[in-house]
């Protein structure tokens, strides 16, 4: 399982994102990070904006908490998910993987 931590900002996870891939989904779980496959092209910050939408639509969160705080040019993210504790992304997160 992905470790999620708990920060006063929300809680955060890592993220391995798989651009240009057939559906948006989680396809499972790369070390300690969480592997995202997403439609969207990995220009013009698309990947990043899809990936965004992705776990706010999957979490029930609104965009604005949902925040990429490290790897914005690269694969490799960190997600920030604001007024959710790690415990509640977490249990959302196991059912979710594959």
């Amino acid at each position: 399982m992905i470790a999620v931590r708990d920060t006063a900002a929300g809680a955060t996870f890592a993220v391995k994102v798989h651009p240009r891939a057939r559906k948006n989904a989680i396809t499972g779980v790369l070390g300690e990070a969480l592997k995202l496959a997403l439609t969207a092209p990995p220009v013009e910050g698309k990947a990043n904006q899809a990936c965004v939408e992705f776990f706010a639509e999957f979490l029930n969160v609104p965009r604005g908490s949902v925040t990429i705080v490290g790897g914005q040019t690269r694969r490799n993210k960190v997600i920030r998910i604001a007024g959710r504790t790690a415990a509640e992304v977490e249990a959302r997160l196991r059912a979710a993987i594959p």
